[in-house]
Order: C-alpha cells, then structure tokens, then sequence
C-alpha cells in the first residue's frame, strides 16, 4: 500500500488473524497456533470502515474498478445462478491445500499453465512449498512472487493440465452488500470444506503482514477458520471474488463470523507484476495522515472539511521534495489531541478525494516513478496545486 495512517485515539480497535493454519512435525495438523498481525508500533491493527479503495480507480463507491487479468482464466460457464452444490462440484477440485514447514493454508488454481494464488503469509516461511490436489497428488510448488502489502502469493506447478481445474476470476466490482457468497478451503485441514453466508460489508481496511493497509478488503460471515487463508471467496455464479485471509479474533481463536477477503481486482492486477517481474514496487508518498473529524473541522476552522490531513512528512521522501506542508500545532477536543496546521489534501490529478482511504486509492493507481499532481487545502484558507514524483514504498511500515 501506500501511505501510514494515523487515526484519532478513539477509533476502535479489534484484532485480526491470519488464517495459516500451524503444522505438527510429522506432517499432521493442529488447532491453530497464530500470532495477530501486528501494526507499524506494535499495536493491534484497526478495522476501518472509511472509504472505497482498490489497485484500480475508484469512483467514491464501496467498488473497486476491474482490472485486466494477468493470468487467463476461464469465463464462468454460465452467467446464471448456481447452487451452492453446483459451486462446489464446479470450484472444489480447483481448491488446493498449500503446505510449508511452518504450517498450511489453501489456494486454488487460475490457469492450465499451473499458477495459483494464495496469500503471501501463508508461504512466508522456510523451506519448500508442496500443493496438494484433490486427486491426491501432492507437488513442490514454485513461488513467483509474493508481496505482502497485500497478502498474495502466486505459486507454479508443474502438472499435466488434465489434473488442473482452473477456477474462473469474477469481479469485485459489482460486489454489493447482502450478496450470498461461498468459501472453500481447509480449515483445521479439513480438505475442501464449502461454507456459505453473505457480503456483510465492502469498503473495510484490515492490515497486510507488513504493516501496510489494504483496503476495500470483503468482509463476510461465511466461516472461514485458521486453513482456509489463501482459499477462495466465490460469488454465487461460482466466479471468484476475494481471496480469504483473515478472521476477527473474538478471544476463542475461532471463526465468529467476521472475515475478510482481500478483494480480486486488486489481486489480478498484483498477480500481474508477480508473474511479470516476480515482485510488486508499490507507490510510496512518504506522509503520515488523519481523517478530517467533523468536530475539528467546526473548532478550528480547517480549510476543508473532506479529504485527507497531513500530520507528517517523512524526510527525504517524495513527499517533502514536493514541498507538502505537515502540522505544525495541536488541539485538544473532548480529551483528544489533534495535530494541526498541515496541508489537507483533497484531490489528486483533479479528482477529488474525501477520505483517507480514497487518497490510498489514488496513488495505488500508479507506480513509483508516476507524477501525480496533488491540490491540496491550506491554513488561511489558500489551495496549492503540488506535482510529486512517487516513490517506492518501503518494504514494511515501520521502514516508512
């Protein structure tokens, strides 16, 4: 992703787990033994509900814009319906089970020429990668490339095509709120386990391993445990729309009925320079934001009242040579402390960004190296048209 984001002390708080699931030496499986990931300081990654964001243009909805895909797969086999029976006798041998030393998790195959995606922690440890599939063969897998700004990893195998069964790339576009959706994958290693609930939310944020947000993640109440991570999010067309990756830690290391999937457009578009270049050089800004809160918009008069405030700029960043402006005083409201007197950025290239969510998403759009010109909002009321020179992001939050 892009930039760190820095939200007022009284936005709340939950705790997301990867959904790896641990491996016992010997080759069987346990319950679960997983550490949350964490965020830039330390501290427990925040659910964010700001906002639509993606890799793609947004348009201030909750979508994300489809993106090309890089690796072909199959158009559905039909535009109509299915049931939840006819997904799984369709999707399931497409499914499979990705194991390393550490642990496993699942993934599932795009193409005949054997690449998989799954998420980058599920194979982020040592040693070789094996992928089993439903006719019970077990292979060593190739990693292409994995990054893990958004938890994706695509793997190659070497198999006949008549033992891969790709499954079909939807779009998450069109994803709306109250959709019927299925997951299958793994949990607890239990091979091609089908679940089935609803979209219960688009637009959310949730934490990539490397501290970094992802946005307009998917959330759902399909029961999605500890082995389905890397497993696919189908809608009901049987068309992949998410790739599941984390659940909500309820304190009983169980599924409660929140997990998120990380949206497939923006997965087509990562696969895409995975397969390309066996790597992804995100677009690096090198600022520290706040949401603009409406009571400080009213207390202290900001220069506008929707967009994205500048708290810091990191020095030597793309960011500072362009001259952005960070806070230079604070204000306490209600017991909060807000910094203030930073630049507020409200659009780049001319189209306007309310939320910081929105100005991730713009800068997604690109790759370091990309000018983008920034307008933003400044005390006394001036607005200053900026053009920066984006950088690469670093390779964790904390590093930025």
């Amino acid at each position: 992703m892009d930039d760190q984001t820095t939200l007022p002390k009284r936005a709340s708080r939950s705790l997301i787990l990867p959904l790896t699931l641990a491996a016992v030496l010997g080759g069987g499986v346990a319950a679960a033994a997983v550490v949350a990931v964490g965020g830039a300081d330390g501290s427990t990654p925040a659910t964010v509900t700001v906002g639509a964001a993606a890799t793609t243009t947004s348009s201030g909805t909750p979508a994300v814009a489809a993106t090309s895909a890089p690796v072909t797969a199959p158009a559905a086999a039909a535009a109509g319906v299915k049931t939840v029976a006819q997904i799984y006798r369709d999707a399931a041998p497409g499914v499979v089970r990705v194991t390393q030393a550490q642990g496993q998790g699942s993934g599932f195959v795009i193409d005949s020429e054997g690449h998989i995606l799954t998420n980058a922690h599920v194979v982020d440890g040592a040693g070789p990668v094996f992928v089993s599939f439903s006719n019970e063969d077990r292979v060593q897998a190739t990693i292409v490339g994995k990054d893990d700004s958004t938890d994706t990893a695509l793997l190659k195998v070497t198999e006949s095509a008549d033992a891969l069964r790709p499954l079909a790339l939807g779009t998450s576009t069109s994803v709306d709120v109250g959709d019927p959706v299925v997951a299958i994958g793994n949990p607890f290693g239990l091979d091609r386990t089908i679940t089935s609930g609803i979209v219960s939310a688009v637009a959310r944020q949730i934490e990539a391993p490397n501290g970094f947000p992802i946005n307009n993640a998917i959330q759902t109440d399909a029961a999605i445990n500890h082995g389905n991570s890397g497993g696919p999010l189908l809608n009901m067309q049987g068309q992949v729309i998410g790739i599941n990756s984390q659940i909500a830690d309820s304190g009983i290391d169980a599924n409660v009925g929140v997990g998120f999937a990380i949206p497939i457009d923006m997965v087509k578009q990562i696969a895409t320079d995975l397969q390309k270049n066996g790597k992804v050089t995100h677009a690096w800004l090198g600022v520290a934001l706040a949401p603009i809160d409406p009571a400080l918009a009213d207390e202290v008069q900001l220069a506008a009242d929707k967009g994205a405030m500048v708290q810091t700029v990191q020095p030597g960043s793309p960011a500072a040579a362009a001259g952005l402006k960070p806070s230079t005083d604070q204000k306490v409201i209600g017991g909060e402390t807000y910094a203030i007197g930073g630049d507020i950025i409200v659009a780049v290239d001319g189209k306007p960004v309310e939320s910081i969510t929105e100005l991730q998403s713009a800068i997604q759009e690109h790759r370091a190296g990309d000018v983008v010109k920034l307008t933003v909002a400044r005390s006394g009321g001036e607005k200053a048209d900026l053009s920066v020179t984006l950088g690469a992001q670093p390779t964790s939050a904390s590093a930025g």
